[in-house]
C-alpha cells in the first residue's frame, strides 16, 4: 500500500503574498485570494490542517463589481428585534467600511469551519498602497495554473 504524506503545520514555513486590488474584479479576486489562503497552490496541500499562508491586500476599497451592482445589490443583516432586518448597496458598505466588501467575499469561498476562521486571520486588508508586513517579505501572489472549473 502507498503512504500519502500529510503536512503537518509545525513543519510548514509560513509564506506571505501581497495583491492589489485596484481595478480587479471582486469575485475572481476574492477566488484567487481564498484559493491561495487555504494552501490548494502548494504541492503538499492538505485539506485539513492550516497552511500557513498569509495574504495582504491593498487598495481592497477599489475593487470592481460588474454593471450596476455597486447600487443594485445588497448586503442583509438582522438586529435579532422585530423589524431589525437592515441592508446596504455595495457602494455604501465599501463607503463605511473599505475593504468590508472584499472580506465578505473571501469568507463565502471558505469553509464555515474553525479552519475557515482561523484562514480568515490570515487575511490582511488595507484601503492604501502601503502596509507594515515589509518583514515578512511578501511575494506577489502565485498566478493559478490551473483554472477551477
Amino acid at each position: 500500500m502507498g503512504y500519502t504524506p500529510s503536512a503537518r503545520k509545525e513543519a510548514l514555513a509560513e509564506r506571505w503574498y501581497v495583491i492589489d486590488a485596484k481595478d480587479r474584479i471582486l469575485g475572481r479576486l476574492a477566488s484567487e485570494i481564498a484559493y491561495v489562503l487555504r494552501g490548494k497552490h502548494l504541492p503538499d496541500f492538505t485539506p485539513h490542517v492550516n497552511m500557513r499562508t498569509h495574504v495582504i491586500v491593498l487598495n481592497a476599497d477599489k475593487v470592481r463589481l460588474g454593471a450596476n451592482k455597486m447600487e443594485t445589490k445588497r448586503y442583509y443583516w438582522h438586529s435579532g428585534w422585530v423589524g431589525g432586518l437592515r441592508s446596504l448597496t455595495a457602494r455604501e458598505l465599501n463607503e463605511r467600511k473599505p475593504g468590508e466588501l472584499v472580506r465578505k467575499a473571501v469568507w463565502g469561498m471558505l469553509p464555515k469551519t474553525r479552519l475557515g476562521h482561523d484562514t480568515m486571520r490570515r487575511l490582511r486588508l488595507y484601503a492604501r498602497e502601503d502596509h507594515n508586513h515589509q518583514a515578512q517579505k511578501p511575494q506577489p501572489l502565485p498566478e493559478r495554473t490551473v483554472k477551477a472549473t
